[in-house]
């Protein structure tokens, strides 16, 4: 398999205390240290990549937010520091690179490190410590620009990916599923939010439910449905914040319930698309948590690699 290392990341600051620090990357680093993988460092993204989900007239305004010294706020939870617009792009290219090798039949499977995370910015409005919606641009890129028939993409961060969803709401070859707590950040991700063409699918989990209730949910609900879209790839939104450990949500999952949900992910994608998959990390805010869980799935990544 392939990981893809963003070391932008480190350079997009953001203020103190807050949950999605330069910490993160660092402890995404060193526990994939020693995971044998290839490995490849993200690239910049250009503008007309973005574009393929935002307009230019939102590309042009947090381009033109970046500060050249200190820190911006871009939003209640979202901030910009002069590294983070190189962050952003490269966030954006490293998703586009993995789909690229993969799809070329160079690696079967890539997980893509990388921060600010992309699942909360919607279409014109950046949100939920995420600019630009890199999952959603790597399936568009996908679609149009790889000529596949259907992309699917399941998002188990602990929050509603609502950029994603609204990002692909129109576009019926994506079928996005989420499962998320709530109530929770940011409110959105009902069941009757369905998408144009129904390819949206919402999974509420209620806080407090462990790892065992998510299993149960996809069992019954995730992996027949993936089945019946028979898409040519599966790109996971990888958050790491449902863990037990997390100071922001009240899912219980353990280190075990990714490494299943991942093993469970490559089984159905061996029966549907050749094993494709392409990762990118999301949420996870206890160190902790964040580096267990992420050993945890790009283990049966890489070990399901045959």
């Amino acid at each position: 398999m392939l990981i893809v290392n963003n070391p932008s990341g480190l350079a997009h600051e953001m203020p103190e205390g807050h949950p999605e620090r330069i910490a993160r990357l660092e402890t995404v680093f060193a526990v994939l240290s020693d995971v044998d993988a290839l490995r490849e460092e993200a690239v910049e993204a250009a503008e007309a990549d973005v574009a393929l989900c935002h307009p230019q007239t939102y590309i042009d305004a947090m381009r033109d937010a970046q500060p050249t010294s200190g820190m911006v706020q871009i939003d209640a939870d979202t901030s910009a520091s002069p590294g983070t617009w190189e962050a952003a792009l490269k966030g954006v290219g490293g998703c586009l690179l993995a789909v690229d090798r993969v799809l070329s039949g160079a690696h079967k499977r890539a997980f893509v490190a990388t921060r600010p995370p992309g699942h909360h910015a919607e279409r014109d409005r950046a949100m939920g410590f995420c600019l630009f919606g890199n999952i959603a641009i790597a399936a568009q890129h996908a679609l149009d620009r790889h000529g596949l028939d259907r992309v699917a993409i399941v998002d188990f961060d602990v929050h509603h990916g609502n950029g994603t969803q609204d990002l692909l709401w129109d576009e019926p070859r994506a079928l996005f599923i989420s499962s998320h707590q709530m109530p929770l950040y940011p409110g959105s991700g009902a069941v009757h939010e369905r998408g144009a063409s129904d390819n949206v699918m919402n999974l509420p989990l209620p806080p407090g439910s462990d790892g065992q209730a998510m299993r149960s949910r996809y069992e019954s609900h995730v992996f027949p449905r993936l089945r019946d879209f028979d898409p040519d790839l599966i790109l996971i939104s990888a958050g790491f914040d449902a863990h037990a450990r997390d100071p922001l949500a009240n899912l219980l999952w353990e280190d075990e319930d990714f490494a299943w949900v991942t093993r469970a992910l490559v089984d159905v994608a061996e029966e549907v698309c050749d094993g494709r998959v392409v990762s990118t990390l999301e949420g996870g805010y206890d160190l902790q948590g964040l580096g267990g869980g992420v050993l945890a799935h790009v283990t049966e990544l890489e070990d399901r690699n045959g």
